[in-house]
């Protein structure tokens, strides 16, 4: 999971209160986002472009990981699976006693929590060294008849002297190494060590950028929301090309009346997986509009629509944007440019010396069952692909992803005790 599209540091992560609740402990969590290219030389093209290539890596873990749920047999993915890791976040925190320091991807569309053992032959990065359970006496194995061991969703699980080992597919990379407990500690100035299963592992397919591993926040079973029954989750993402500081929140404070807003907060609720597993946050998308102009494709074409932290560009199912494309030449009426580029395959000629924040497009509304409606800005779906080249960002998928980019400036909140999804637009910086 190589070079960064979207990767945005979570630190320093502050401790805001420990309360008392049923017999545990509350996660009060507020940690700021920063972005992985602040500060560095790399054009807004290249960002832009690593971003979708992120997305299409993305899309064939998707799409191996639910053929494999299904017994399916699946080809390779056409890019690497490295790029994984290009559009999640990552979260610095501390492992073991005494702490070592480490750096996870943070993702709401996978649940296993692991880190690159030196134990297993894992790989230290150019920032992090490899975890060593050795110098750590709060480590211990996890055994094969352990909770997460039985009810993990792993490809491979066996047993050797009681010790719980794993392989966990990523598309066609996979991660492998020994299911194991230990102390993990969050906070900068104020320390909260939790305790968490997780995989002392190592990965199979490339790198994950400049990361010790992963820190699933899906529903499934292994997750760090699940095994710590935190009861809600927001985070607000600045413009990308800004490359501004974000905010990411947990329990108490993932309140979304708590911040400045620019809108109503709307509410929906979050959808049962239909696919067999509960890897991801399914919303009820009923219908997408540009403008006051809504695309006429069948419900269906929304069925199992999911917001997924990893996924950068956004995707719609064919029809559904196939559609959008024609929408958008009546509204935009500038002239399409033909490309061979592979990573942009509709576009449109801006006129000449004209910027694309010149341009005036209508937004795209996504729909929800209840009456909530998302409205997306221009800059959440079109991106300057290159000088005087507008280009349409959200991608073609089985399945309709609502990506970070539409996730930009827009506050959103995971409330898993009660099932809802909220969002309001918010000044992401300015929280």
């Amino acid at each position: 999971m190589a070079p960064s599209a979207f990767i945005l540091l979570l630190v320093p992560v502050v401790l805001a209160s420990l309360l008392a609740t049923t017999g545990n402990a509350s996660f009060d969590l507020h940690g700021e986002l920063n972005h992985p290219y602040a500060g560095r030389p790399i054009s807004k093209y290249k960002m832009i472009r690593e971003a979708v290539r992120s997305s299409k890596a993305r899309r064939a873990w998707n799409a191996a990981r639910a053929c494999r749920r299904g017994g399916g047999a699946i080809s390779s993915p056409d890019v690497p699976v490295s790029s994984l890791g290009n559009s999640t976040y990552t979260i610095s925190i501390s492992v073991g006693t005494p702490p070592q320091r480490h750096t996870l991807l943070i993702d709401t569309g996978s649940d296993l929590v692991w880190i690159q053992c030196k134990t297993v032959g894992g790989a230290a990065t150019a920032t992090d060294p490899l975890y060593d359970p050795d110098k750590s006496s709060s480590f211990a194995t996890v055994p094969c008849d352990g909770k997460l061991c039985q009810e993990g969703a792993f490809e491979t699980r066996n047993c050797s002297n009681n010790r719980c080992l794993y392989t966990y597919a990523y598309g066609s990379g996979r991660t492998y190494g020994e299911l194991a407990s230990e102390t993990f500690t969050f906070g900068v100035h104020r320390k909260f060590p939790v305790p968490l299963d997780f995989g002392c592992g190592k990965f199979l397919s490339g790198d994950i950028f400049n990361a010790s591993g992963f820190l699933g926040l899906s529903p499934n079973t292994l997750s760090f929301v699940s095994q710590l029954k935190i009861p809600r989750f927001s985070y607000c993402l600045t413009p990308y090309t800004d490359r501004k500081s974000g905010h990411m929140f947990f329990g108490a404070m993932a309140d979304l009346t708590k911040y400045k807003a620019m809108g109503p907060i709307q509410t929906t609720s979050f959808l049962n997986n239909r696919i067999g597993s509960n890897f991801f946050y399914y919303l009820p998308l009923i219908g997408v509009s540009v403008g006051a102009k809504k695309l006429n494709v069948p419900a269906t074409s929304f069925a199992e629509t999911f917001i997924d932290s990893g996924y950068t560009t956004g995707a719609l199912t064919a029809v559904a944007r196939d559609a959008l494309k024609g929408a958008l030449v009546d509204a935009l009426k500038l002239p399409q440019r033909n490309s061979s580029d592979p990573d942009y395959d509709f576009c449109f000629q801006l006129p000449h010396g004209v910027p694309m924040e010149a341009v005036r497009a209508p937004p795209l509304l996504y729909h929800f069952e209840g009456g909530a409606t998302m409205v997306l800005p221009r800059d959440s779906y079109l991106v300057e692909a290159s000088p005087g080249e507008m280009c349409l960002l959200i991608g073609v998928d089985e399945q309709p992803v609502i990506g970070n980019y539409q996730q930009q400036n827009m506050h959103v909140l995971f409330d898993l005790q009660n099932q809802k999804f909220s969002f309001v637009p918010t000044q992401c910086d300015q929280i």
